[in-house]
């Protein structure tokens, strides 16, 4: 009994901690360093986020540990649900309407799981990345999971962990000397969010129904606005104006061959070159009077390369563009998982100093035997190590390192490449300089003075491991001296002409948005992919961005209305003043309500002025009356609809002036020539492909909506009509596991199918049938609706040469069978072709025995 009341004492006695990361696999990580590799793990209400637990103590006291995650940001800022019809809506009505926080992604339960796991819990540390957006996303935590923990008694209850890798050294370091949450850079976050979803919204509503209503071939879905994203394409812009501006001009210059011992050397005009032809001829002339050239002197200057500071986010984006060929979204992405994986530290940040008490020899010895660079490590190690550069500490997490060793067997293909790009970068922060020498020869050939340079490296320093950014090394520089006489080979005046600079590339491009402050270290690879994903600029031959038609036409139509929309400068204005928020020096609601209000002024005013970029897509565009071919008849004027296939695709009715939306992605064909019995429009037939979906559809109805329980942008297999043969009421057959239903696709023969109206789940049904109806009789054991099929009687799988059965296909015990076989056929090719289909995402039951309910029913057959 005394044990017993000492153990139950004990068990009183011990606290819980809720720990939460921001990603699954990094509370795995977390989980296994802090608990010595004792957890144990189970699912939680959301299924991609477990939970790990173990004992241990905490504040000195015995403790139970529940380390979980989140997958990103919890809740995100958006307009009230009736604030999102973008008819009903005005634009200029977004700057002035409530908005409100909901849960990112509910299907993922995430907020219920963080509040589920909450109850009973005592404290609370947040491991989340440590940036503003990590921040941020503390306090979504906080919101979820305070109000189901035990009311604390003590001063503090909340802690935040700074960490900046995954080892165990610091992240028991950093479980020694948790914090707090700031609140103030999670307001700056709070801030950012709001004014770019008011400003963005509002413009991106306005121009896309304006333009898109009136051209045809604008090749994108959205003509969207950012407050970074287009400033980011004003660079591009900027620079496709000076190359298309710039004339070439002609110009002159000697070009002087010497022999020295018999090789045939170049020499280089000391006046570089000349635009007037009879002064190059001239001086050409000059340089002919003579044989020889001749050696006036030999001048050898010792040089030194700089070894780099050490890397930051910016600087790995732009190595990872310009050396790799890797875009900066692909390379961060790439960088993370390295970072979850606890081969790199953490790789977002702006810092370009290593701490003081930041251990390079622990670093260096990590590596010394590294097939790939142990060589160099083991010399530093030797006593070559040198202090690293300067650089700045802006505060928030040490460069860019490597923290274990890897080998390229352990990693391979882009993971090898950034990872071999961060160690080698490491090594040569703290690897000495390169040192070099220059040697230029003088010369003069009659009048005219002419150079032969060349380098020699002396010790290459850090390009040993950096090797592609050591000097170029001319080999051959001739041994001469001053007043040697050089046979002339030949002397003849080159024609050339100025040429314009290239296209920016993704390097350039990032180096200018971190110069003027456009975006953060974590956004500016999400600005640059946008402009590419709106079809504004194209990414082509040496990452090299090239703006199309789109993109040059709306940064010429700001800068007619207004240039401040598409210049830098406005941005870093906003910026500076969320630095201040987040330093506590200004006032969340101050700079809210002050931006709010001038970029209302400045959307007040584009609009007004709309007509004067209008101008410029008029000469650049087709309007949509001119656009597309004839396709199906309108119910309105009975006139064709003409199909315009360039993005978004969409039907136009030159007679009435409407434009109606479709479906995007797929192909769209006339459907038989048939007719909605509502409207009279002729219906037309959507498809993704032999293996996806196929629906027909009402433009019309599609875009307006004839009954209540019938959503937007739905065709003929969501639509109610009680007597119409393609609508849901007629083909439904089943509920699907999304709540959609399972409809017969009439299109589909002789591969009949079912599609789910709502999801993209399909399941094939026979093949051998002439046609299939579906019946008003519901199956007694499911409550699926039976099918009437008429089988073709050369291939009838029926006994005694009979062609047609009804039944349910998932309980009759004719039809049953016969899907069965049709499935095993379809998918053994799948599986063997590409070892993953659906199959293999756990939705298939077979070899499990008779399914439980009309559900697994269902999940027996899903494709």
């Amino acid at each position: 009994i005394s044990l017993l009341s000492r153990h139950q004492d004990h068990i009183a006695t011990m606290v819980t901690v809720l720990m939460v990361a921001e990603k699954p696999s990094l509370a795995k990580s977390l989980a296994n360093i802090l608990s010595k590799g004792s957890y144990n793990s189970r699912s939680s209400r959301a299924s991609s986020c477990p939970v790990h637990e173990y004992n241990g103590e905490f504040m000195g006291q015995q403790a139970k540990f529940k380390f979980t995650s989140v997958t990103g940001h919890v809740m995100s800022l958006d307009f009230l649900p009736q604030y999102n019809n973008w008819e009903r809506t005005q634009p200029h009505e977004l700057f002035e309407v409530e908005t409100e926080k909901k849960e990112t992604n509910s299907k993922s339960h995430v907020r219920d799981s963080l509040r589920q796991e909450g109850k009973g819990a005592d404290y609370l540390v947040l491991w989340l990345d440590c940036d503003r957006e990590g921040e941020n996303i503390c306090f979504e935590v906080m919101d979820a999971v305070l109000p189901s923990m035990n009311k604390a008694t003590r001063k503090q209850s909340v802690y935040r962990a700074k960490f900046s890798s995954i080892t165990d050294k610091d992240i028991h370091a950093a479980m020694r000397s948790l914090g707090a949450p700031n609140r103030n850079e999670s307001l700056a976050v709070d801030a950012r969010q709001e004014l770019d979803l008011r400003m963005g919204c509002a413009f991106t509503r306005f121009q896309t129904r304006f333009f898109q209503g009136k051209y045809g071939d604008l090749d994108s879905t959205l003509i969207s606005f950012g407050p970074c994203q287009t400033p980011t394409l004003g660079f591009c812009v900027e620079r496709h104006d000076i190359i298309q501006t710039f004339t070439p001009e002609r110009y002159q210059t000697l070009e002087l061959t010497v022999d020295s011992h018999g090789a045939k050397v170049k020499a280089q005009w000391d006046r570089v070159r000349v635009f007037d032809t009879e002064l190059g001829k001239m001086f050409l002339a000059l340089a002919k009077t003579t044989e020889h050239a001749t050696v006036l002197n030999v001048v050898e200057k010792n040089k030194t390369r700089g070894r780099p500071t050490a890397l930051n986010t910016v600087e790995l984006m732009r190595a990872a563009s310009a050396g790799l060929g890797m875009g900066p979204a692909h390379a961060m992405s790439v960088a993370e998982r390295l970072y979850i994986q606890g081969y790199i530290s953490y790789p977002r940040t702006e810092t370009t100093a290593y701490p003081a008490n930041f251990d390079i020899n622990a670093v260096l010895q990590e590596h010394r035997t590294s097939p790939n660079w142990g060589t160099e490590v083991q010399a530093l190690l030797a006593g070559a190590i040198v202090a690293s550069k300067g650089g700045k500490d802006v505060g928030d997490h040490p460069p860019i390192t490597p923290m274990r060793l890897a080998r390229e067997g352990d990693l391979g293909g882009d993971d090898w490449r950034i990872y071999d790009l961060i160690t080698r970068y490491f090594i040569a922060t703290v690897s000495p300089d390169c040192k070099y020498i220059t040697t230029q020869i003088n010369l003069k050939a009659g009048e005219e003075g002419f150079s032969i340079t060349g380098s020699r490296v002396v010790d290459p320093g850090f390009t040993a491991v950096m090797h592609w950014v050591g000097p170029s090394e001319q080999e051959f520089v001739p041994a001469v001296k001053a007043g040697d006489q050089l046979p002339v080979v030949s002397v003849v005046l080159g024609q050339r002409q100025t040429s314009p600079p290239g296209y920016l590339t993704e390097s350039d491009l990032i180096t200018l948005m971190e110069k003027h402050g456009i975006g953060t270290d974590a956004s500016i690879p999400v600005h640059i992919n946008n402009i590419c994903e709106r079809n504004y600029v194209k990414i082509q031959s040496g990452r090299t961005l090239v703006p199309t038609d789109l993109g040059i036409v709306m940064i010429h139509g700001y800068k007619k209305i207004d240039a401040d929309l598409c210049m830098p400068t406005m941005r870093a204005a906003v910026e500076k003043q969320l630095d201040l928020i987040a330093l506590g020096k200004a006032e969340f609601n101050d700079v809210l309500l002050h931006f709010t209000h001038l970029f209302q002024k400045k959307f007040d005013y584009f609009e007004k002025s709309i007509a004067s970029m209008d101008q410029l897509f008029e000469m650049t565009f087709t309007p949509l009356a001119s656009t597309g071919a004839n396709l199906s008849r309108c119910g309105k004027c009975n006139r064709y609809l003409k199909y315009v296939s360039a993005k978004p695709q969409r039907l136009y009715c030159p007679t009435c002036g409407d434009t109606y939306n479709l479906p995007q992605n797929g192909k769209i064909v006339l459907y038989k020539e048939l007719k909605c019995p509502l409207d009279k429009f002729e219906l037309v037939m959507f498809s993704t492909g032999t293996r996806g979906q196929a629906y027909p559809l009402c433009p019309f109805c599609y875009n307006n909506p004839p009954f209540e329980d019938m959503p937007k942008a739905a065709g003929c297999n969501a639509c109610t009509h009680p007597t119409c043969e393609h609508s849901l009421i007629n083909l439904g057959v089943v509920t699907c596991e999304c709540d959609g239903i399972l409809v017969l696709d009439a299109s589909s023969k002789p591969k009949w199918r079912l599609c789910c109206n709502r999801c993209n789940i399909v399941i094939r049904l026979f093949e051998n049938a002439h046609a299939i109806n579906v019946t008003k009789i519901a199956c007694d054991e499911c409550g699926a609706m039976e099918v009437d099929v008429e089988f073709n009687k050369l291939k009838s799988p029926l006994k005694d040469g009979k062609t047609q059965h009804v039944g349910c296909i998932f309980c009759d015990g004719v039809f049953k069978p016969l899907i069965q076989i049709a499935q095993a056929v379809k998918r053994h090719p799948r599986h063997q072709s590409r070892g993953r289909g659906r199959g293999g995402r756990g939705r298939g039951r077979r070899g499990r025995g008779k399914p439980r309910n009309k559900q697994a029913q269902l999940d027996q057959y899903f494709v």
